[in-house]
């Protein structure tokens, strides 16, 4: 028995040293050579096209990354994510030029993304970028987040959803802005709140007005031009002329980004007509001087 398995043996060290001699299916017997280098780890980047389902924040490291897909309930959708081209050694403060450039390619791509300015709709942009401790590592990425509010008015929250917003705004939707009937304080307008165009209302979204790169308005006389401007949106819109006597056919809401967006470089600011003396029950897109007359009072 010892002998008959010592001969087993034997053969099978024989037959394994063959079969090495010819090779095995055309491996060289070497199992490393093969295996491609691994590459270097570099800095973290987050992708694009995917949702969070965490609020925004305005500084994001990898411990906190937790994309999914937008199919999921979420709050945050990242529409695009750049690369900033700085040598600073710290992550682009608020007001910094480089933030401001940042936050003017991501208002492109969000428009780009959702199909009509974003403004639009009941959306809010943000730019998120590395945390100190990234940075430091070398990422230089930011962020284009696009959130969904409830009101573009004062005491928005945000709405959890689901599904993506690319082409949100390229039909008629929900998320567009449109008719809407004031709450007024004496003669000022406090808040507007949505409305179907056939119920009864007082005013409507008619366009996004681009202010000029100046400080943020704080002093009456500061407002003019917001209210020019937005009384020329006011005119295309209703296609009524620009004239001087248009303010006789419209009074006009302006509803600029808040301090601290505008020190980030956003410069687009909602333009409402409103209808102080009656109500309407149409919208008054293309309505003319037919639709939008003068005011004798």
């Amino acid at each position: 028995m010892r002998r008959a398995m010592s001969f087993l043996v034997a053969a099978m060290v024989a037959s394994a040293a063959l079969t090495g001699c010819a090779g095995a299916g055309g491996m060289d017997g070497d199992l490393t050579d093969d295996w491609a280098a691994m590459a270097a780890p570099g800095p973290f980047t987050p992708a694009a096209g995917v949702c969070q389902v965490a609020d925004f924040t305005a500084s994001v490291g990898l411990a906190a990354y937790a994309p999914v897909g937008c199919e999921l309930p979420h709050r945050v959708e990242t529409v695009h994510v750049g690369a900033f081209t700085t040598d600073r050694p710290t992550p682009p403060p608020l007001a910094s030029p480089e933030l401001r450039t940042a936050f003017a390619d991501c208002d492109k791509r969000a428009a780009g993304y959702v199909g009509d300015d974003w403004r639009a709709g009941r959306l809010r942009l943000a730019v998120a970028v590395p945390t100190g401790a990234g940075w430091t590592a070398g990422s230089r990425w930011y962020r284009c987040d696009l959130t969904e509010l409830t009101t573009v008015e004062a005491a928005a929250t945000v709405v959890t959803r689901t599904g993506s917003l690319r082409d949100a705004l390229k039909t008629p939707s929900p998320l567009r802005l449109g008719c809407q009937r004031s709450v007024r304080d004496t003669n000022r307008v406090e808040r507007l709140n949505p409305v179907d165009c056939a119920a009864a209302h007082d005013a409507e979204f008619v366009g996004v007005w681009a202010a000029p790169d100046r400080p943020y308005p704080k002093k009456p006389e500061d407002w003019v031009p917001l209210y020019d401007g937005c009384f020329g949106v006011i005119a295309r819109y209703a296609g009524v002329p620009a004239d001087g006597l248009l303010r006789y056919r419209s009074d006009v809401v302006v509803r600029p980004p808040a301090a601290g967006r505008w020190a980030v470089g956003d410069r687009g600011v909602r333009c409402y007509l409103w209808l102080s003396d009656r109500t309407v029950t149409t919208s008054l897109k293309g309505a003319g001087p037919a639709g939008l007359p003068r005011r004798t009072r």
